[in-house]
């Protein structure tokens, strides 16, 4: 950093801290500012991730940022703005919509810089109505989009000048997923836990089992695969979308895969199921924002195969790191697995070692923070 040059002093803000993508990000990040000696905080509802904070020594301020009320906005931005001014903060991140709201106004009243993340392209609502509540998040003076789909969403829809985005990947934490960090004991382990055979290939569905991440058209894709050798993981908590869920089993037992398809709730230890696993699937039938399950195969050194939509554009490169497939066409997935399951051992040696530098290149959890702190530091040359 040059040499008398303001320090950023930043706050980032987004609804709560339990798991998910969002919270992750904000963890990343805060980690990286200490690591590079800069003073942060995070302001959310609290929960369960608040805990990862603590480890890191990043203070966490509990408010009810989680509030879709309106009045309550304004309540949060009256102590956001007290929490920026006894603790020098020059820069407020905000991460998620309703607790933008509270922490732009907050930055305005303290005048400091504001900042957001768009990290989804959130609905539009009837007559695009719901755009007035989500353009809070393009009132930054700089605008963090985490794949090209998003920038491209934000100029299309949201009219956002190019000159006020800044690109920047999520990451996958290499310090978890990477092949060398996985004991042979967590492999046996999961193995064991899990009941899984170890006489067959094993190609896993890792996210939350809703809709849009298309679980359905991966069991429709199975029942029209010419390799039948396989095994399959359906890895995700289905968050109470029960009748999906049951639906889900359903069209198991109608295509006679009850023996080849396991549904697994939840899983602690994500990384020993991916080293297990021989193929990794995102099939999201809707585009993802970005897509951490790409990327976290890719770093396991996995073949991975991924809807030729949204974030996998990004982060997926078709037949060198893993197979993009046609979105939403069950034929066009199972074509994909079939070739992957079928690639000669040379072929496989040669993507797997392709996928592991694309993470090692481009979606590191260094590189992300670099990224976000040369945009703290451009605010705070503006």
């Amino acid at each position: 950093m040059i040499e008398n040059e303001k320090q950023p002093v930043v706050l980032q803000v987004l609804p709560e801290m339990n798991h998910g993508g969002v919270e992750m990000g904000t963890v990343e990040i805060a980690s990286g500012l200490q690591a590079a000696g800069i003073k942060n905080f995070v302001a959310s509802a609290g929960g369960r991730m608040v805990y990862d904070l603590n480890k890191i020594k990043v203070q966490h301020f509990e408010l009810p940022l989680k509030t879709k009320n309106p009045l309550k906005w304004i309540i949060n931005a009256h102590r956001l703005k007290k929490i920026i001014k006894e603790n020098g903060i020059n820069i407020v991140h905000a991460r998620s919509r309703a607790p933008a709201w509270s922490a732009y106004w907050a930055a305005k009243k303290a005048k400091v810089q504001f900042l957001t993340t768009f990290h989804g392209t959130y609905g539009r609502g009837f007559l695009g109505l719901k755009k007035i509540y989500n353009r809070i998040m393009i009132k930054g003076k700089l605008v963090i989009a985490i794949s090209t789909h998003i920038r491209n969403h934000l100029q299309k829809y949201y009219k956002v000048d190019d000159k006020k985005i800044r690109l920047i990947h999520r990451c996958v934490n290499t310090d978890n997923f990477s092949p060398e960090k996985v004991s042979q004991e967590r492999i046996v382990r999961a193995i064991q836990e899990n009941h899984l055979p170890e006489d067959k290939p094993i190609v896993s569905l890792i996210g939350r089992i809703t809709r849009w991440k298309g679980q359905h058209l991966f069991i429709e894709a199975l029942s029209k695969l010419k390799s039948k050798d396989f095994y399959c993981l359906i890895v995700g908590s289905d968050q109470g979308r029960v009748h999906y869920t049951n639906e889900l089993k359903s069209m198991v037992k109608k295509y006679n895969l009850d023996a080849k398809v396991q549904f697994i709730d939840h899983s602690f230890d994500i990384p020993a199921l991916l080293m297990l696993s021989d193929v990794v699937l995102s099939t999201a039938i809707e585009p993802e924002a970005f897509g951490r399950a790409a990327i976290e195969g890719q770093a396991m050194g996995k073949i991975v195969i991924a809807s030729n939509i949204g974030g996998s554009l990004d982060n997926t490169i078709d037949s060198v790191t893993g197979k993009l497939f046609e979105n939403n066409n069950s034929q066009s997935l199972a074509d994909a697995i079939d070739w992957a399951l079928n690639l000669p051992a040379n072929e496989r040696e040669k993507i797997s070692k392709a996928a592991i530098k694309n993470i090692k290149d481009n979606f590191t959890k260094q590189i992300m923070c670099d990224k976000t702190i040369a945009v703290y530091q451009e605010l705070m040359k503006k």
